[in-house]
């Protein structure tokens, strides 16, 4: 007997390539998570901060223990800079030395990057392999393990180098948010706010509501929480899959975030920290562009602070810098920026028609109030 506990299932439509999102307790170790799986030769992705807490368990179910495969899993170093082209080639020299077969599964165990990576491998190897995504972050389970957006990072931009490729399955084991650190647990919950902002005021009603129980793991608020982003996220990817419109509005406050962490060095801010940012000068700039008022600006702070969530870019970072940086973004089209911005909590839109002073009143105020690194 499992004992899993499935609080929610999700389903990504995509026609003959549709896949489900499972939410509950228990699900990463139960074979019965897996048994879509069949019986394709399978193989473990994940870092050295995860392994230690997760791989003998997601072997022993997926069963490629060390005794059943000479080679079962890769572990990658932990952290954003793994994410790099150099990764990607050792995973497929290794995946070519064992002579990994069409048909097999590659298996992402771990948060945004391992997944990010396992993806775009998936996606390249031999023209495309099937693979699943186990995230074991908050971030992960809520944004980046749904979509099928794969890849890596280059020196001059965040993200600059992937593909398209959609999963077989997400498996969300919310009792693998026990052993995140509260930094990275916070860092999640800037997308769960993205989510709140970009689409649904009510959700982010809720969060203010039950922002104390969120931060102590409460089973209940946490899955509902979970499956809230994901099913916008999956209506969305449905509607949208290669972002060639309002899949866009998923990157609410990405491109200031995009600016942050390469200027910084990835891995130096979270993710999520840099998304924090960039959601609290998104909301700066749509009231400078008189979309809301000061009032839902402080609203926003306030939520991201009351989340243990940075307010401000870090020390250092130039308005010039922001300029540079955000030139490179993946929304530009025709050498014209498009932002994602705030009509109301709770509606966002792309658009490339914003004040050009306005941004740079953004970007100058936000610069004259920085914070260092958490």
């Amino acid at each position: 007997m499992s004992g899993e506990v499935v609080n929610a299932a999700v389903q990504v439509e995509l026609g003959n390539r549709s896949y489900p999102i499972l939410i509950g307790q228990r699900l990463l170790a139960s074979p019965s998570s897996y048994g879509f799986l069949g019986s394709r030769p399978r193989r473990i992705v994940t870092d050295n901060h995860v392994a230690p807490l997760y791989l003998a368990r997601l072997g022993a179910a997926l069963g490629v223990t060390p005794e059943a495969v000479p080679a079962p899993a890769t572990v990658l170093p932990a952290g954003e800079a793994s994410k790099q082209m150099d990764t990607v080639a050792h995973l497929l020299d290794e995946l070519m030395a064992a002579r990994f077969p069409r048909d097999g599964v590659l298996v992402a165990l771990g948060g945004g990057v391992v997944g990010d990576i396992t993806g775009f491998v998936a996606a390249i190897y031999q023209r495309g392999i099937h693979f699943v995504q186990v995230p074991t972050t908050l971030l992960a389970q809520v944004d980046s393990s749904v979509g099928g957006k794969t890849g890596v990072n280059h020196r001059l931009g965040k993200n600059m180098i992937g593909a398209f490729h959609q999963p077989d399955a997400v498996i969300a084991d919310t009792d693998t948010l026990s052993t995140l650190p509260p930094r990275e647990f916070a860092a999640g919950m800037a997308e769960v706010v993205k989510y709140g902002l970009l689409g649904d005021a009510a959700f982010l009603a809720w969060l203010e509501q039950h922002a104390a129980r969120l931060k102590t793991l409460d089973a209940g608020p946490l899955a509902d929480a979970i499956r809230r982003c994901c099913e916008m996220k999956a209506a969305v990817v449905a509607r949208d899959e290669r972002e060639a419109g309002q899949r866009a509005l998923l990157n609410l406050g990405h491109t200031f975030a995009h600016a942050i962490e390469t200027w910084s060095g990835y891995g130096a801010w979270l993710h999520g920290e840099a998304v924090a940012v960039g959601l609290c000068m998104a909301a700066d700039l749509s009231a400078r562009m008189g979309w809301i008022d000061g009032a839902e600006v402080a609203r926003v702070q306030g939520l991201l602070t009351l989340l243990d969530l940075p307010t401000r870019p870090p020390e250092g970072m130039r308005p010039a810098d922001f300029h540079a940086l955000m030139a490179h973004d993946k929304k530009v089209r025709s050498g014209r920026l498009r932002l994602i911005l705030l009509r109301a909590i709770g509606r966002a839109v792309v658009t490339e028609d914003f004040d050009r002073a306005a941004l740079g009143a953004t970007l100058e105020s936000f610069c004259a109030n920085r914070v260092a690194a958490t």
